[in-house]
């Protein structure tokens, strides 16, 4: 459970980190080949959550896109990425080497989200402003250019969660609304339909109709009813550990208030009731690590998803590398092995929104 350290003290630990974190990232983006910048972003405000605010969206486009959208051409499929660092650490930036092979090998574009994060904004912030971003990208689908048909979902260790959850509060926003559309009252504590709605996410009033096509989810924590000395026990290798500095902060800043459920399924998918995880998409990329704490509550969760639900899982465990082995901050090689994984969700991506195989991939 959350510890009692004040927040002004969890606010200045946590901002000491981000410089920290912001600095390893930067090396990261400096290996060769460089990553992309963002080609562009929107500010947008939240409206799910009850705490309101704006927060950012980073696009990354597809060769062609400015042109094409001039002429009002090809509508692009969409992946929407949220970025790991226990809901307290990190930025849309992060993933920018994910993007671009994304952008390259899939020809989608790729939302980048900088959700709100703890311990200013606990949970349940980053998952309602992540289903924020999609019900946004939605609306404005024509003016991105955006295939409504042809979304999916993406993140990195918090972020990974949030590839879970996201799509069950966002299930639960488009339907529990009264005839007038307005949210049903205490609609902000989690609850979401008792009968699995479909894939497809509609609501007629505010003419919103998207269908996430599938999951990408890179070593996620999945259930936070497991202690972290629990999840330490798991571990294949006790000195690739996430060091528990990171682990207490992530734990008291998100983890608010300390009366919080930590079964709710908007934090922990891993115990979801079955009828909740059915309207998950069917199909699922999911990349754990050999040497990671996360390991064991990433299979259990691939085990419910394949064994009870049905859904098509494809699950890869990344040999002999620790959690966040993608992200290495060194400035003169990107951390090895990680382009082929990244290749490998490609190819399911690609999959999933019916691109011809026969297009080719490019290479990077």
């Amino acid at each position: 459970m959350p510890g009692d350290r004040p927040r002004w003290m969890l606010h200045i630990q946590a901002q000491f980190w981000r410089i920290l974190m912001g600095i390893g990232m930067m090396l990261h983006r400096l290996a060769r080949p460089l990553p992309p910048a963002p080609s562009f972003h929107k500010d947008i405000e939240a409206t799910v959550s009850p705490l309101k605010g704006k927060f950012r969206l980073h696009f990354y486009v597809p060769k062609g896109y400015t042109a094409n959208q001039r002429l009002k051409g090809r509508r692009y499929p969409c992946v929407i990425n949220f970025h790991g660092g226990g809901f307290t650490l990190g930025s849309a930036h992060d993933d920018a080497r994910w993007a671009g092979v994304v952008v390259e090998q899939v020809g989608a574009v790729v939302v980048s989200v900088d959700y709100r994060l703890a311990p200013e904004y606990p949970f349940p912030t980053a998952v309602e402003d992540g289903a924020d971003a999609i019900l946004y990208l939605a609306r404005n689908a024509d003016q991105l250019m955006l295939d409504t048909e042809r979304f999916a979902v993406s993140g990195f260790s918090s972020g990974g969660n949030m590839s879970f959850t996201v799509p069950l509060c966002l299930q639960g926003e488009l339907l529990e609304k009264t005839s007038s559309g307005k949210p049903i009252p205490s609609s902000h504590a989690g609850h979401t339909p008792v009968q699995p709605p479909s894939v497809v996410v509609t609501n007629s009033t505010q003419g919103i109709q998207v269908k996430i096509r599938g999951i990408v989810s890179f070593y996620p924590s999945t259930d936070y009813t497991q202690t972290r000395e629990q999840r330490r026990q798991t571990c294949a290798r006790k000195d690739q550990q996430l060091p528990a500095v990171f682990t207490q902060l992530f734990d008291d800043s998100y983890l608010q208030p300390p009366s919080l459920d930590l079964a709710h399924p908007w934090l922990s998918p891993g115990v979801a009731p079955d009828s909740m995880l059915a309207a998950l998409p069917d199909d699922i990329v999911l990349f754990c690590c050999e040497w990671d704490m996360l390991l064991a509550e990433g299979e259990r969760l691939r085990d419910r998803l394949r064994t009870g639900l049905g859904k098509r899982v494809h699950y890869h465990c990344v040999p002999g590398v620790p959690h966040g082995w993608d992200k290495a901050p060194n400035p003169l090689r990107e951390s090895p092995g990680a382009r082929n994984q990244y290749m490998v969700a490609c190819k399911e991506l690609r999959r999933m929104f019916a691109i011809d195989d026969e297009d080719g991939l490019q290479e990077v």
